[in-house]
């Protein structure tokens, strides 16, 4: 079935990544962040100086002892980092490429079909991919008890930047069936395959899952548009969610019997080097420097981990995070402009299409970096958002009933529908230069911790 998204905004950001895949030499150190599990009450398996195996545990949960993080490579704990409260931020491995590997369950590909969902899950709990299969309301972690009534699989993106998934899906077919083979395995509805409209052989040729196409600006490649077309939900369903360049992790893992060593990722932004934007295939928690040092102009940046739009501030020596498909770099820009709304702007981008650039023909991709061009002003009630928001909700008062606390409000003005990435276009086009993605995440907290 094709869905054609008409309201939206596509944010030209110079960058692109190629569709061409480089790999790179492996880097000689992995790291694990646990703070990228929220709510992971952390109990540490190792220290400093111990000695593990490729996929041994470093971690885990004190509430949910059977969820672990496991080491992506084999060698000796170097550095733990600890923060705030003590609570462990990073764990760094020297890799040794001698070192054995824990050993999980394997499957043959043609035997996905039939494995038990509780073999599954356990598999995947045990190794904390899990984590990469978000549910729906809340977008957290699934639950393994939860009995989802349908799985969206999205394969496309029209944020600046993520991986391509018909990319890193081509570079290993039998992984990604295989994953979709396991998501069919969950549970006992559809399994929704969410394409693109320019999608290779690869996702078009999909087995046994209902195929979708969506078209048009962004965010017609998010999941909540996804669902709103094709399976509606309601506060009381549970529906799981993933992304295709992680069933191919998920895939390999259960193919092989043995955690993936390597991941094809995306990089692109104004601040990389034309002729270096693409995907690479980096080590399992690699060493992002070196790419860094190589491939990046010169000046003050920006690194984000993920598209521009939804992503996190990463540092410049940090480690490929798990959760982590693409990095955006993006200048740090310090400059103010006297005036500068007064100037034709040939190059700026606009969506209420004040300056000359919005006119002129053609795709105009720009060097947007930091810069707010303005400060925090008062929120007031425009209709903007709703220009750039295709899903069924008037974002002014839904707002505004968050920011009240008022969770009866909120729930029936559909946020449990949605997931703060859903409003990142909020962000961009705010007269007010407000955090709306911070907002609509502080309202759904508050409804999980109170209840429906």
């Amino acid at each position: 079935m094709d869905f054609k998204i008409k309201k939206g905004f596509d944010v030209g950001l110079a960058g692109k990544p190629a569709t061409s895949i480089t790999d790179l030499i492996p880097s000689d150190t992995v790291a694990v962040y646990p703070l990228e599990f929220t709510g992971m009450k952390q109990r540490l398996l190792v220290a400093e100086g111990d000695i593990v195996k490729h996929g041994a545990a470093l971690m885990e949960d004190k509430a949910h002892e059977a969820f672990k993080l496991r080491a992506p490579a084999g060698g000796q704990v170097t550095t733990i980092t600890r923060g705030a409260r003590r609570f462990v931020e990073r764990i760094i491995v020297k890799v040794d490429v001698e070192a054995k590997a824990e050993r999980f369950n394997a499957y043959a590909p043609d035997a996905m079909q039939g494995v038990d969902r509780q073999a599954i899950i356990d598999q995947l709990i045990t190794t904390s991919y899990l984590s990469l299969i978000r549910q729906r309301p809340f977008s957290h972690m699934a639950d393994p008890a939860a009995q989802p009534k349908s799985i969206f699989v999205n394969a496309m993106s029209t944020a600046p930047f993520q991986a391509d998934a018909e990319v890193v899906t081509a570079s290993d077919p039998v992984a990604f069936q295989a994953g979709l083979d396991l998501m069919t395995r969950l549970t006992e509805g559809d399994v929704h395959l969410c394409i693109g409209p320019n999608a290779g052989d690869t996702l078009k040729g999909a087995q046994r899952v209902s195929i979708h196409s969506f078209s048009g600006p962004h965010p017609s490649g998010n999941t909540s548009v996804h669902i709103s077309r094709v399976d509606p939900m309601v506060p009381t369903d549970v529906i799981w969610t993933v992304k295709a360049v992680d069933l191919v992790g998920m895939g390999r893992l259960f193919l092989d019997g043995t955690l993936p060593t390597s991941r094809v990722v995306a990089l692109g932004g104004p601040s990389v080097k034309p002729g270096d934007c693409g995907h690479y295939r980096i080590r399992t928690g690699g060493d992002l420097k070196p790419l860094f040092d190589t491939s990046l102009k010169d000046g003050d940046m920006r690194f984000i981990g993920g598209d521009v739009l939804a992503g996190c501030e990463i540092a410049r020596d940090s480690h490929l995070g798990f959760h982590q498909s693409a990095t955006t770099v993006i200048p740090a820009l310090k400059e103010r402009y006297f005036m500068g709304w007064t100037m034709p702007g040939l190059k700026k981008m606009s969506f209420s299409r004040l300056f000359a650039s919005t006119w002129l023909p053609g795709e105009h991709d720009g060097s947007l970096g930091t810069n707010l061009h303005g400060e925090e002003r008062a929120l007031v009630l425009t209709g903007h958002y709703d220009k750039v928001m295709p899903l069924n909700i008037m974002v002014d008062f839904l707002i505004r009933a968050c920011l009240a606390g008022d969770t009866d409000e909120a729930i029936a003005l559909g946020i449990l529908e949605t997931d703060p990435e859903d409003f990142a276009l909020c962000d961009v086009i705010c007269p007010s230069k407000i955090e709306v993605q911070e907002i609509i995440s502080g309202g759904l907290r508050l409804i999980e911790e109170e209840g429906i």
